[in-house]
Formats: structure tokens, C-alpha cells, sequence
């Protein structure tokens, strides 16, 4: 199986860095189908990630964020696009964050939910 590796340090703290993940789990349910559940803990959270083909979790640290992916035969092919699609995503939402932009008020009501 393919797999996609994403590996991004930033500078935002734990908090913030829960909101860029948040927004990040709500654009790819969206756009992509994907099913996404947060897991938060002390020092850190995970959104794991799934849909048909694909599945993976993002680690989400006070200082980086790390993802993790596994395609399967059929995306396989496309693992360079998705990959790249993927760090333009996360580096968007990393530059909002950093210039102080909010996240979307939803992603995070979404995933306090899912956290219950």
C-alpha cells in the first residue's frame, strides 16, 4: 500500500494547533468524504481520518503536526497529487493561524461534539 507521510513543525501551541486540525478534519469531510474523528489528550490530539481507499491519522502536537496515510491500489497511483494537495491544505491553514485568521466556529463545535 502507498503511504503519504506529512511532517510539519509550527509555532502555535497546542490550542491553536487544535483549531488548524479541526478545520483541517471539516475541509477534508467535505471535500473528500472523509469520515474524521478527534481524539484529544493532554499533550496531544489525533484526527483519525478514513473513506473507501484511504486511512490515516494527523497528530496534532503544541509543535508539529504529523500525518500519516495509507492509500489503497486505486489511489495508490495518485499518491504524489494527494500528498501534495494534502501539504497545501495544512500549510493554508498553518499561514492563517500564524497571521492570526480564525478557524471556522463550526469545525470546532464539530469536533468538541465528537469528543463527547
Amino acid at each position: 500500500m502507498p503511504e503519504i507521510k506529512i511532517h510539519r513543525p509550527h509555532t502555535l501551541g497546542l490550542a491553536k494547533a487544535r483549531k488548524v486540525a479541526w478545520a483541517w478534519a471539516e475541509q477534508v469531510e467535505q471535500k473528500f468524504d472523509m469520515e474524521c474523528t478527534v481524539l484529544e489528550g493532554e499533550t496531544s490530539d489525533t484526527v483519525e481520518f478514513t473513506r473507501a481507499g484511504v486511512n490515516g491519522r494527523l497528530i496534532v502536537a503544541a509543535n508539529h503536526f504529523d500525518l500519516d496515510a495509507r492509500l489503497g491500489l486505486l489511489l495508490g497511483a495518485f499518491a504524489k497529487t494527494i500528498e501534495a494537495e494534502i501539504g497545501r491544505n495544512l500549510d493554508a491553514l498553518l499561514g492563517k493561524a500564524a497571521s492570526g485568521a480564525k478557524a471556522p466556529a463550526a469545525a470546532a463545535k464539530k469536533a468538541a461534539a465528537k469528543k463527547k
